[in-house]
């Protein structure tokens, strides 16, 4: 069983001179999630190396479980550090992908083609595809045989406007999660801001949030056959 796991490479929160990235749990949790089930993960980024961490993520506030487990985990460290260069990757490779969020790939994965092609050839060979929190923002120009927005007809998730306003971002990202996916015809849907909610549509699954990180990843888990 071999997942692939996609991260950003950028760092720069719009104007503001803040740094952004990936979210620790939201990579933490799959990556361990994965990482029980017996699964080969390979870790991979636009600019491959060292994915920058959203610092937000890794204040103790955020810490969880799986994030703990991270910082006493070398191996992981080093994985992570390592990242294979996306567009050197092909889908037929792999059993499952799966995009962890943070605001970064709201700049990066969104628009990268490398990315949008890997997806687009996951979905047309039918295998399973993931993504949590931010990381539905790859949708954003993945299409379907035929031309048709990936997403369009499916019950999908991510952020919420309303988390986006919680965190006082709504003015600073590109573009916002939860209109995109409508935007591009997706049955969107949120549970209550901040708690577990994962939208499962074929072998398509979205989580809302970081709490949603590991439901996602075990859900994904199920498609993949062993």
């Amino acid at each position: 069983m071999k997942i692939l796991m996609v991260l950003t490479s950028h760092n720069k929160l719009g104007t503001t001179g803040k740094k952004t990235g990936f979210w620790l749990e939201e990579f933490a949790a799959p990556y361990y999630a994965f990482k029980s089930a017996g699964a080969e993960v390979t870790l991979a980024s636009p600019e491959g190396g060292q994915p920058p961490l959203d610092p937000k993520s890794d204040e103790p506030d955020f810490q969880t479980e799986a994030t703990r487990r991270f910082h006493r985990d070398p191996a992981a460290q080093q994985a992570l550090a390592n990242t294979v260069k996306l567009a050197r990757l092909q889908a037929r490779d792999f059993d499952a992908v799966f995009y962890p969020g943070g605001h970064g790939p709201l700049w990066d994965l969104a628009e990268d083609q490398a990315s949008i092609a890997l997806i687009e050839d996951f979905h047309a060979a039918d295998k399973p595809i993931g993504a949590v929190c931010h990381g539905p923002a790859v949708f954003r120009h993945t299409l379907r045989k035929g031309g048709a927005p990936l997403v369009s007809g499916k019950s999908v998730t991510g952020f919420s406007n309303t988390e986006e306003a919680a965190v006082e971002l709504l003015d600073v990202v590109p573009f916002l999660v939860e209109e995109m996916l409508r935007d591009q015809g997706g049955h969107y849907s949120k549970g209550e801001d901040w708690a577990p909610y994962v939208v499962v549509d074929g072998k398509l699954v979205t989580g809302q949030n970081p709490a949603s990180s590991v439901e996602a990843a075990e859900t994904l888990l199920g498609f993949i056959p062993v």
